[in-house]
């Protein structure tokens, strides 16, 4: 230990002596000149790349960011859903072709055949005269006439003219109607319009048009069956059904329900109008459906111009007989 005291003792000195002989002669000392770049800029001249060396091709710095805007890496959300793209080159599904409009002795056989099967058409509400026939139709709006005949049964027992419809109120018509869909507005409505009737009609249910659908919650549709059905006017109303047989059938294609309305009063023969308004409601219903038409017992198929007609079920075999077997 006492050795290397001694070396760096003597070390010192050198050391000293050489700075003394250095200030005699003249000749500066070096020093370090302090430190006063700010740390923001002693990183950026750390970060400078040494140039290449002599012979080596520089690398190409690479691009900034479009816009300067910085580079986002996606988020596994983002990912998945990029994945599950559909490709660019996946074809899109065909378009339903339009079917042609039927010519107007087309449109006469084909409401003969459907008269031929129902010579007396009526319709499925339930009701006992004008004003319970509107109530009805007024309910029955997104909703089967079955269900409307369950809910009237017993609202018409409590209530069967305006005067006892506004008495029995708002909460009274709904707890009747509660079964059938968009009930709160429908309750609300059929007491309006009894009080518009008392206020305005003396309690009688209009034979007009434009008074009909001043009454709340009456719209064309329901002005029509109204006049239709319970003042014998040949009208049209175009329900989901009607304005599906319209464009399917070809009687009267037409891109609105007004338009197939226009249309049908337009092509079909007067006589047969007013029957013709519960001949397509019917047909509509239970054999031309919308998911799947059974053509194959439509009794009007050869006039319709639908081109993709359903073709008629494999026939189940008897109980007992065996199934046939399946062709190789």
């Amino acid at each position: 230990m006492g050795r290397q005291h001694k070396g760096q003792d003597r070390t010192r000195e050198e050391v000293a002596d050489r700075s003394r002989r250095r200030d005699k002669r003249g000749m500066p000392r070096a020093r370090t000149a302090p430190d006063t770049a700010a740390p923001s800029a002693r990183r950026a001249v750390a970060k400078t790349p040494r140039p290449p060396l002599s012979g080596a091709t520089p690398a190409e710095p690479p691009l900034p960011p479009a816009g300067g805007a910085k580079t986002v890496k996606p988020s596994l959300r983002q990912a998945e859903a990029e994945a599950t793209k559909p490709p660019l080159t996946q074809a899109k599904p065909a378009k339903r072709r339009r079917v042609p409009a039927m010519t107007l002795a087309e449109v006469r056989g084909f409401l003969t055949a459907l008269a031929a099967a129902n010579p007396a058409p009526q319709s499925e509400l339930d009701y006992s005269d004008p004003y319970t026939l509107l109530v009805a139709v007024v309910l029955s709006a997104q909703a089967t006439d079955a269900s409307v005949n369950r809910a009237t049964r017993t609202l018409f027992q409590a209530a069967a003219t305006p005067a006892a419809m506004v008495r029995l109120g708002v909460d009274g018509v709904a707890s009747h109607i509660r079964s059938i869909g968009l009930w709160q507005g429908k309750a609300r409505n059929v007491v309006a319009l009894s009080q518009a009737l008392l206020d305005q009609h003396g309690g009688a249910v209009p034979a007009d048009r434009e008074a009909l659908e001043k009454l709340p919650g009456v719209g064309r549709k329901t002005a029509n069956v109204v006049l239709n059905v319970a003042f014998g006017q040949a009208t049209m109303a175009v329900d989901t059904h009607v304005f599906r047989l319209g464009n399917r059938t070809g009687i009267a294609p037409g891109a609105t329900p007004r338009a197939v309305e226009d249309g049908l009063v337009r092509r079909v023969p007067k006589d047969m109008l007013r029957d013709a308004h519960h001949w397509l409601i019917l047909h509509g219903r239970y054999v031309c459906k919308a998911r799947r038409p059974e053509c194959w017992r439509c009794v009007a198929a050869s006039w319709c111009r639908y081109p993709d007609k359903t073709p008629a079920p494999a026939a189940a075999p008897a109980p007992g007989q065996p199934h046939e077997p399946a062709p190789a």
